[in-house]
């Protein structure tokens, strides 16, 4: 019996564009994550004295900024070394397109497989052979998977393949291959990169995407990490993930229809992040709040937006000790049918504006319009504002509608307040 790891698309010091425009931020931990998740798998190599680690492609994030991340990913290799195990690994797109890859010595126990053709190495320590190809370029458009070689009899037979499978939404269609072709090779165990959420395509043999170790953005959220393959003296595999990701990223759904009031809404809105906190065993949650439902709280919600948004924020550090950032709050909530109309005042000015964002919400082809003319304004803003704010969603129909609504609530908030006071 024996172990191995198989790990992908680490994309070590992902620049994380924006980050420093949000709020209360932790970027500091965010921007070193990725590393903190490769220190994790190199000690889980080490404890668990794998006799060997898989790196399916993308270990790089394009270009660096200098050679400080190439050394630190030498540092890392250089300890595996020194506990004696090798490391495969098959370069993916971003390592194609990263001009400093190919001149930077790897230690000796770091074998880079070929990007000319298919190679492989049989290993001397355990019954295994590894075929893998790296890419050529950074846009690989065929299959590779089609010239690996027919698996060697008697050994393991491990394939290490970057590749978007049969194409998996917001991945580039790279060395597109399919699980029949793949089984057609005869090998024990397929160590697939490049899509970043972790799947078994195929039980028998073990076809999988590991994921990625460290997720980087909120499109990227739940556990991320490795997979810790056993090898049995019958050379049948079984796959155990383990979690490696130091901040985790997680959309917190919260459906607030049984609230009355915004102070309930805030309620369940800790209740949720409470649970998530409870799921992450003590790593920094990353996190977006989505509020969802019709509830009498929606006016108050949109007609003071900025306020409510805050007070969640402010609610999470109060229940989470600076352990739960909240990345954005977006409220999706639904008005009452009952709620206030915007006609109560026809004949005021603010009546005049209710009768206009109507006119607007009924007529498609003047949201367009109006989309168009504000579109050319935003892009003559500076990028510091079109990133703070929303703006640059201009264009976009379904997006102005929106913000009509919650127009439209901030006089429905506006009217009320003048009924409370008459």
């Amino acid at each position: 019996m024996f172990r191995f790891i198989h790990a992908a698309d680490i994309h070590l010091d992902s620049p994380l564009k924006g980050l420093e425009r949000y709020d209360g931020v932790p970027a500091d931990e965010i921007c070193n994550a990725g590393r903190r998740a490769l220190e994790g798998l190199v000690q889980l190599a080490i404890t668990r004295q794998v006799a060997f680690v898989l790196l399916a492609g993308d270990i790089y994030d394009g270009d660096w900024r200098d050679y400080n991340t190439g050394l630190y990913f030498v540092s890392q290799m250089a300890r595996l070394r020194d506990a004696g195990i090798p490391v495969f690994l098959v370069s993916g797109n971003h390592d194609a397109a990263n001009r400093m890859t190919r001149s930077l010595k790897l230690p000796a126990n770091v074998k880079v497989f070929d990007d000319g053709a298919a190679e492989t190495v049989v290993l001397d320590t355990v019954p295994v052979a590894i075929h893998g190809q790296s890419y050529a370029t950074a846009a690989v458009r065929e299959d590779l998977s089609l010239c690996y070689p027919l698996a060697n009899r008697g050994l393991f037979n491990v394939g290490l393949l970057h590749t978007c499978a049969s194409g998996r939404e917001g991945h580039a269609p790279y060395s597109p291959c399919t699980v029949e072709g793949l089984r057609g090779k005869e090998y024990q165990y397929w160590a697939l990169g490049h899509v970043h959420k972790r799947e078994i395509l195929c039980d028998d043999p073990l076809i999988a995407f590991s994921g990625n170790i460290q997720g980087r953005y909120i499109s990227e959220t739940g556990p991320k990490g490795c997979l810790l393959v056993t090898v049995a003296d019958d050379l049948t595999a079984t796959a155990q993930f383990v979690s490696l990701d130091v901040v985790r990223w997680e959309v917190a759904d919260v459906d607030v229809s049984m609230a009355q009031g915004v102070d309930e809404v805030l309620d369940e809105v800790a209740d949720e992040l409470q649970r998530l906190r409870q799921k992450a065993d003590g790593r920094l949650l990353a996190v977006r709040v989505a509020l969802a439902g019709r509830s009498p709280a929606h006016t108050k919600l949109l007609a003071q937006r900025h306020h409510w948004v805050n007070e969640i924020r402010s609610r999470t550090v109060d229940i989470s000790g600076g352990q739960i950032w909240v990345e954005k709050v977006q409220i999706g909530t639904i008005a009452p049918e009952t709620s206030v109309r915007m006609d109560a005042m026809a004949d005021s000015p603010i009546g005049e504006i209710a009768s206009l964002i109507e006119e607007l919400r009924m007529a498609p082809d003047r949201l367009s319009e109006l989309g168009v003319d504000l579109g050319a304004i935003a892009r003559a803003l500076p990028g510091e504002i079109k990133e703070v704010s929303e703006i640059g969603q201009f264009p976009n129909p379904a997006w102005l509608a929106s913000i009509l609504d919650e127009a439209g609530f901030v006089l429905q908030d506006y009217l009320q307040k003048g009924d409370e006071k008459s």
